[in-house]
């Protein structure tokens, strides 16, 4: 097993010297290793040397450096656009399953949040943003994608909760923007 280095950092030497021996004048013999590891810590202000350690481990996943976000192909987006109308509505079903996986999340986005919905809502709601008439195929790929979860009589339907692809978060934030300037343009 490898060793875990941590590095040992004390603002006042002279603190540390006289915590130090305060805590060895009180031990009534030479201390172990365990022993000398916690009255390290506890000189330079931590309860022992667990704390110590789990302040450190903490304090280097704190300064690692956050990934980069994952790129976005922004011609598929594009290309799914294509699939919708300018109110959101699906017109027709895409062909490619990247294509249909990215509309299913524009889909995904009119449901509402930690709410129940019986089959005819989620039906009706469908019906509402498909031009091609197959409300079927849609709740059945939403459910095969893990978009929405339903009971297993299949009454209740309800939108899964999760943190979208940077692809649909992309494709969602132009739909919510292209909503946003026609309901401008609308009131002007």
């Amino acid at each position: 097993m490898s060793r875990v280095v941590h590095p040992f950092y004390a603002a006042d030497i002279s603190a540390l010297a006289k915590a130090m021996t305060r805590e060895l004048e009180n031990m009534p013999e030479k201390p172990g290793h365990v022993q000398l590891l916690n009255l390290l810590a506890r000189s330079a202000g931590y309860r022992n040397f667990q704390h110590f350690r789990a302040s450190s481990a903490a304090q280097s996943r704190m300064l690692a450096p956050v990934p980069a976000p994952d790129p976005v192909d922004f011609r598929l987006i594009e290309a799914v656009l294509r699939c919708f109308d300018a109110d959101g509505v699906l017109l027709r079903w895409p062909s490619k399953t990247s294509h249909q996986r990215l509309s299913l999340w524009r889909l995904w986005a009119a449901f509402p949040t930690d709410c129940d919905l019986l089959e005819a809502e989620v039906n009706a709601r469908l019906k509402a943003l498909n031009g091609f008439g197959d409300h079927v195929l849609l709740r059945r790929e939403m459910v095969n994608n893990k978009l929405l979860s339903r009971s297993n009589d299949c009454r209740l339907y309800r939108r899964v909760e999760q943190r979208p692809p940077p692809e649909a978060l992309a494709l969602l934030d132009r739909a919510k923007s292209a909503t946003l300037s026609r309901s401008f343009h609308r009131y002007q």
